[in-house]
């Protein structure tokens, strides 16, 4: 039966189904009435709720009797009512009251914007968390927002990513209550360190674009900001019990104290542990997670509240992407483009490894008990995960958040609203060192160094624990090849505070406060000896003719980098029945510092302070109640990273250029009866992105390095996004989204930089000018398929039972490229203009229930079961265009050139919640 009759099956068995339940339907407004969009209702004493839409409506089946019913909003005061339910269906509306605190709570630390904001946004609810996670990274649940991909890479814990819009995470801000999680060093995520922030997660907010956040954050494709759970008011706790294929186990337990110490204190916790062996070859996950929430009322005008998070894991990573006919021949021989040649018998991708094949782990004797070294927070040697086997690449961290948040009211018209956060982390990354020691995947391949090859770790083991080197010792082995650890240890501080003014009942005035430090420790230790005794290392020019390191020591390399930050900004608002506007300027300030403790002179570099500012504004005018239309303009300057101010080796970018976005966007938004329509077109132009070299100019044979910036590297990203909602009956919901983009290089990257000119002898001759000239006009921008959609339709066929099924779509999916790919000299004949490769588009569906089952010993309990990629669709959703490492002949920008990352295969998540 092929997919698109089962498809048809499931929609019809859904529809067919909706026809027993009995529903509770209402409106929840402010007190003047307005709707509010995305408020929770919640029936107590059970895990039946649902959220508002655009008009305020809200629909949950439920089964006949008495019921309290709460309904709650950011920045609004909860409200609970009774309510008989009983026939087809009963109404209970909401008007809720505002609450200045809240409001200062989510809106201002976490700069979320609220109905009528002048931004494309979505709000994610922690009721569609628990009934479309399924205990994936917290990434995931963004994939039914417009233009958000989001994927699981290689399949590892941890170790998805997420595109906005053509941007990658270096240009999406994340934040978890109100606080930036981009690394300070380059901008990226790591999704490994929050491996358990979903399950305390009260509400994920999307704004796309450059959004309204006004902290100098990296918000130009998108802001995704996480808002955890608060400390419950209310007495009670939560069991959940979760497994799924992979081995794949989970525990979930919470608690709350609900209100003590005179109704001022309120203490929540949570505490996860997870355990898998992975879908992926050798992907196994180890983890632990804990939440702790507090909240403690002073007085009338004053809050304090205190959060900590953090994940401790350990988990077998997949990082190396394959070429296309490793995972299935099949699947290649179906793309246009891929020759056949490559896995003809005896060719370099000849054996089939199939999916869920990784190249970052191998068997191993189990008679090997070598010891392994790790380091989190304290010195540490254990064995390896498993006797049978041994992770060339494995992920360890614990980077826990302490937020500590203080909210006062210092008049009718202002209030005050500040976090102190610290974070400090501690982990890494493993890999191997010195000698490789690889064997083809098949005994008789002759592409052995080709893919698809393993590692002979047995092979490793018997050279190492037989080779006396007499020049270091008589009697203990030496390695040649080791395990390593590439570690990072940092400790990050920071206050962000805003005052709110009140200037009237329109006008609002907001300043505010950014500062942040972090010094970070990067270096490589010993991790496995791999049957040695000791390694020889020859990378500390401290020490002479070579180092010899044990378990634990130091290799390779050994830095510290330190990165401080300030920025403040001024922001305005004005609101009215018909208009919201707010307009801000934001200027911040960055300053690096490194130091390489393998050089003999050890000394700080410090490179000097780079500046940025950002403008940015929108308004909204709301013409009735069904239709309203809004624009947001900006320009945004961001300083480079790192890595592109001070090279690895010291030298220092004498005039770093910082990247400039200049982004204007339009929305319209239509409601009627049942159903609510948004379309947003936007148009970002990204300058001067960052390319640098290293060059050498200046008196003397050697003179002096410079790292300098290549000018003229941009992009324009235009596209249009449209959601529509529609409700078929109280028991059927419909949803499609649309996100069709155009994401290109706008011209080529041309000019000129000066360097030193040699003769024969290599001595300095001079200094001349060199051109650079990069092929890019018109190229796409990959990553991040440009076209995608998303069907979904939920039944509630009868009292408790929820079903939705989700149909994404993709096209358009140009792999990822590098600029520098396209440099040329000489005339434009020598240019290589071909198109990057483009994935072949795919499609696959989504599968989740949840059903509330009896009340037992006053005991609420839900049943929920997740089936993804229902179909097993096999699909390339990662790809990388023209492979170093894996692909087949001549570059020519073909499949066969390309290396990917498949689709997971059809996995399975069952879980049972117990509410106390």
């Amino acid at each position: 039966m092929n997919r698109t009759i089962l498809s048809a099956l499931v929609t019809i068995a859904m529809l067919a189904s909706a026809a027993l339940a009995q529903t509770l339907t209402g409106t929840v407004s402010d007190s003047n009435g307005s709707p509010l969009s995305g408020a929770n209702i919640v029936i107590e004493g059970t895990d039946l709720g649902g959220v508002s839409d655009s008009n305020g409506q809200y629909s949950i089946n439920v089964g006949s009797g008495t019921y309290s019913v709460t309904a709650s909003y950011i920045g609004y005061s909860s409200d609970t009512k009774s309510v008989i339910v009983g026939g087809a269906s009963s109404s209970l509306n909401f008007a809720l009251a505002s609450d200045a605190v809240e409001l200062s709570d989510i809106e201002v630390l976490a700069s979320r914007v609220g109905e009528n904001a002048p931004v494309a946004y979505t709000n994610i609810s922690k009721v569609e968390m628990e009934e479309r996670l399924g205990s994936q990274d917290i990434p995931m649940i963004l994939n039914t927002t417009p233009s958000v991909y989001a994927t699981q890479q290689g399949g590892g814990a941890g170790d998805s990513r997420i595109n906005i819009r053509g941007f990658n995470q270096r240009n999406i801000a994340v934040m978890i209550n109100g606080v930036p999680q981009n690394d300070m060093e380059n901008g990226w995520v790591y999704w490994s360190n929050w491996d358990g922030v979903g399950d305390a997660t009260s509400s994920v907010q999307v704004q796309r674009g450059l959004s309204a956040v006004n902290l100098a954050t990296p918000s130009i494709g998108g802001t995704m900001n996480i808002i955890t759970d608060p400390a419950s008011f209310k007495k009670g706790g939560k069991f959940k019990q979760e497994s799924g294929d992979g081995g794949f186990m989970k525990t979930t337990i919470n608690y709350n104290t609900g209100l003590i110490m005179d109704d001022k204190l309120a203490l929540s916790g949570t505490i996860v542990r997870k355990t898998g062996d992975g879908i992926i070859d050798g992907n196994w996950t180890d983890a632990w997670a804990y939440y702790m929430g507090a909240s403690y009322a002073i007085d009338d005008d004053s809050r304090i509240e205190m959060y900590a998070i953090g994940a401790p894991q350990r988990h077998g990573q997949n990082l190396y992407r394959q070429n296309i006919a490793t995972y299935s021949q099949d699947l290649a021989s179906k793309i246009n483009g891929y020759s056949s040649a490559a896995y003809a018998p005896g060719a370099q991708f000849s054996y089939e490894a199939g999916r869920k094949f990784s190249q970052n782990w191998a068997p191993v004797d189990p008679s090997y008990t070598g010891k392994q070294y790790w380091y989190m927070y304290g010195a540490n040697t254990t064995n390896r995960y498993s006797s049978n086997f041994l992770n060339e690449r494995e992920n360890y961290f614990h980077k826990p958040l302490v937020n500590i948040n203080y909210f006062r009211t210092l008049s009718d018209q202002a209030r005050l609203s500040s976090v102190f956060y610290w974070s400090g982390g501690s982990g890494g990354g493993t890999g191997t060192y010195g000698s490789s020691f690889r064997q083809p995947a098949v005994e008789g391949n002759a592409w052995y160094a080709s893919s698809p090859w393993t590692w002979n770790w047995n092979g490793a083991i018997a050279a190492n624990s037989n080779n006396v080197d007499s020049n270091f010792s008589a009697t203990e082995n030496r390695s040649r090849g080791i395990l390593r650890n590439s570690i990072n240890r940092q400790n990050t501080r920071g206050i962000i505070s805003k005052v709110n003014y009140d200037v009237n009942e329109m006008v609002e005035v907001q300043v505010g406060l950014d500062w942040r430090s972090a010094r970070i420790e990067h270096a490589r230790e010993v991790r496995d000896l791999l049957g040695g005794d000791y390694y020889v290392d020859y990378a500390d020019d401290n020490v002479s003719g070579g180092k010899v390191v044990r378990l634990g020591d130091i290799i390779a390399y050994h830095n510290d980098t330190t990165v401080d930050w300030l920025g403040g900004f001024v922001q305005g608002t004005y609101t009215s029945d018909k208009i919201n506007a707010y307009g801000m300027y934001g200027l911040s300030s960055i300053e690096y510092s490194y130091q390489d403790h393998f050089t003999v002179a050890n000394e700080v570099i410090t490179a000097d302070p780079i500046s940025a500012y950002q403008v940015k504004g929108g308004v909204n005018y709301t013409a009735s109640e069904t239709m309203s239309a809004f624009f947001n303009t900006g320009y945004v300057q961001k300083a480079p990273i790192l890595d592109n101010v001070i090279y690895t080796d010291g030298t220092v970018a004498s005039d770093p250029a910082n990247e400039k976005f200049l982004h204007n966007e339009y929305g319209l938004s239509l409601s009627g009866l049942g159903w609510d329509l948004k379309v947003s077109m936007y148009n970002t132009e990204w300058q001067d992105r960052n390319l640098t070299k290293s060059v050498t100019s200046g008196q003397g044979d050697s003179g002096d390095t410079d790292v300098i910036f290549l000018r003229g590297v941009d992009q324009v990203h235009t596209g249009t996004e449209i959601e529509y909602a529609y409700k078929v009956s109280d028991m059927v919901d419909l949803n499609f989204v649309a996100s069709l983009g155009n994401w290109k290089f706008d011209g080529d990257a041309e000019g000129t930089y000066q360097e030193n000119e040699y003769n024969a002898e290599g001595q300095v001759i001079g200094i001349m000018n060199t051109e650079y000239q990069y092929a890019l006009d018109g190229l796409y921008v990959g990553d991040m398929p440009q076209t995608s959609y998303v069907v979904g339709l939920t039944v509630r066929p009868m009292n408790g039972l929820r079903i939705q099924a989700l149909h994404h779509m993709y096209d358009k999916n140009y792999s990822d490229w590098s600029p520098d790919s396209r440099e040329f000299d000489g005339s434009d004949a020598d240019a290589d203009r071909a198109q990057v490769w483009e994935a072949p588009g795919y499609s696959k569906m989504d599968l989740h229930v949840s059903y509330d089952l009896p009340t037992w010993n006053g005991l609420d309990m839900t049943l929920q079961g997740h089936i993804f990629n229902v179909f097993d669709d096999v699909f390339i959703q990662d790809a990388t265009d023209n492979s170093q490492y894996n692909g087949f002949g001549p570059k020519a920008h073909q499949a066969h050139n390309a290396e990917v990352f498949l689709g997971t295969p059809r996995y399975t998540n069952i879980s049972l919640s117990i509410n106390f």
